[in-house]
């Protein structure tokens, strides 16, 4: 099993977004980043825990878990021309954007902020991705000792 970090903006596609749909599962499209789209083609599998981030709000942090419920799959979206994602170089029969399926676990006990983390960026969580000054990956992949971490400080 691997462990990742998803961000999303709340008023986009919060937590309480994924909660409310059904099955409590949901495509997690529109990604457009070649490093982030690979991370999930190429490397998350069902079964993987993730981190859900609100990010661009008031006070970014972790607000829950899920977990990885369908492995990558083409990205539709990049070939609707009415969609908000869509791209006009992505062919279907040769998909250049992929999405996985993710499934809510649980909100966390209480929101793990971006500031409260980066107080542990020399330590624990060294050499994470999202606490790197300048990082803007929405997918990232996140150690086991990381993921522990950050789940005690709940």
């Amino acid at each position: 099993m691997a462990y990742w970090l998803m961000k999303s903006e709340p008023h986009v596609f919060g937590i309480d977004h994924l909660v409310a749909c059904p099955n409590q599962t949901e495509p997690w499209d529109g990604v457009r980043n070649y490093q982030a789209r690979n991370m999930m083609r190429d490397e998350m599998r069902q079964g993987d825990q993730i981190f859900f981030y609100h990010s661009n709000c008031a006070e970014p942090g972790i607000v829950g878990l899920m977990e990885v419920a369908r492995e990558a799959y083409p990205d539709h979206t990049a070939f609707d021309p009415e969609a908000k994602y869509y791209d006009p170089k992505s062919d279907p029969s040769k998909p250049r954007w992929f999405m996985v399926d993710v499934r809510y676990v649980r909100h966390l006990k209480r929101l793990i902020s971006l500031t409260e983390l980066k107080t542990h960026a020399e330590g624990p969580l060294a050499g994470m991705p999202l606490v790197r000054q300048g990082n803007r990956l929405s997918v990232m992949p996140v150690t086991p000792a990381q993921w522990d971490f950050i789940l005690s400080l709940e």
